[in-house]
């Protein structure tokens, strides 16, 4: 997914808030469910949110992600 593709992402409490979403979910998958395939698929999608939305996320600095124009 390009950086073009991701421009609602921009501000960090968007992140934040779908990754803190992730890790409730997983938690409760983990912790109350015990439903093996829905923890794995959480933490699939968890791990996937950090590495996109934190450590590869590109950031241009341009705004607060409102559409321009």
């Amino acid at each position: 997914m390009t950086n073009d593709n991701m421009s609602w992402f921009r501000p960090l409490w968007r992140r934040v808030a779908v990754t803190a979403f992730c890790v409730a979910w997983c938690a409760w998958e983990w912790l109350y469910t015990h439903d093996q395939w829905w923890s794995l698929l959480t933490t699939g999608l968890l791990a996937y949110a950090v590495w996109t939305f934190f450590i590869n996320f590109k950031d241009t600095g341009d705004g607060d992600g409102k559409p321009q124009g």
